[in-house]
């Protein structure tokens, strides 16, 4: 039976199913081919936008792969930090880096450019700066050092699944808030997400931000996103006068960074007090 593409049907089992497919395809280079269009099924832009709403679920997976990967590194008595590296590479070989591109992009565009065109073309140029690789370099260290510290901690690898799972939730406000700063390119390409789907993403972001860190941390961490993903909003707003691709990776990448930072932080052991380590 051909799948209806109508509202009442928008929460049907196999319409999921398709966003989800969609939505990978859009945030990771797994092997998964887009969905066929049925009869009646919107095309292009309104599909895409509309598949967004899994994007949480994607960041699930793609921080499941890793929680799995620092889990088992840690089993097989690897050292912590080279630990959180593997875990970092194993999310990195998922996604192709397309997040950290964008972080890097944003850094050399709003860091090198004098107005929002040359910020724009400097985002789009192929080469990346001297902005872009300290973006690079102080994400993976900051993230390397959290997943140390929660490799040691029970459960601690589960705050991955979170942290990548708000850090998708986190692009569609964005793209709600914003318009595209390009008439072209991957953030134009997106379409505008509906208020509907916008929602239905951070509610899930949020579920598996508590499921995953449990009701205090978790809590903090959507505070702590919500605040990180106005910040950077505002900033592509004065600097570009609107989102990109790239400006949609750095709120992943930001929000991310900051969970895992979080997490480490309230899910571990008070240390002793600074005077006794003296």
């Amino acid at each position: 039976m051909a799948w209806d593409a109508s509202p009442s049907r928008a929460g049907s089992w196999r319409a999921w199913r398709q966003d989800m497919a969609r939505a990978c395809v859009f945030l990771t280079r797994l092997p998964i081919r887009w969905p066929d269009a049925a009869p009646g099924e919107p095309d292009g832009m309104a599909a895409l936008a509309r598949a967004l709403r899994c994007a949480p679920l994607v960041g699930a997976l793609v921080g499941a792969a890793g929680a799995a990967t620092l889990a088992l590194a840690v089993a097989l008595g690897v050292p912590p930090l080279a630990a959180a590296g593997l875990a970092l590479a194993a999310t990195f070989a998922i996604t192709g880096g397309l997040h950290e591109d964008g972080l890097a992009d944003v850094a050399d565009g709003f860091g090198g450019g004098q107005d929002a065109a040359r910020k724009l073309a400097i985002m789009r140029d192929s080469y990346v700066g001297s902005y872009g690789v300290a973006a690079i370099a102080c994400s993976l260290l900051l993230r390397a050092g959290a997943l140390a510290t929660l490799a040691a901690l029970p459960g601690g690898a589960l705050a991955l699944i979170g942290a990548h799972a708000l850090g998708r939730a986190a692009m569609l406000p964005v793209m709600r808030a914003l318009q595209p700063a390009r008439a072209d390119g991957l953030g134009h390409g997106a379409g505008r997400p509906t208020r509907s789907a916008a929602a239905t993403a951070l509610a899930l972001g949020a579920l598996l931000a508590w499921l995953t860190l449990g009701p205090r941390t978790g809590t903090a961490a959507l505070v702590l996103a919500a605040a990180l993903t106005a910040l950077v909003a505002r900033l592509a707003a004065r600097q570009v006068r609107g989102y990109t691709g790239d400006v949609l990776g750095a709120v992943e990448q930001t929000v991310e960074t900051a969970v895992l930072l979080a997490a480490a932080s309230l899910l571990a052991p008070a240390g002793p007090p600074f005077v006794e380590i003296f």
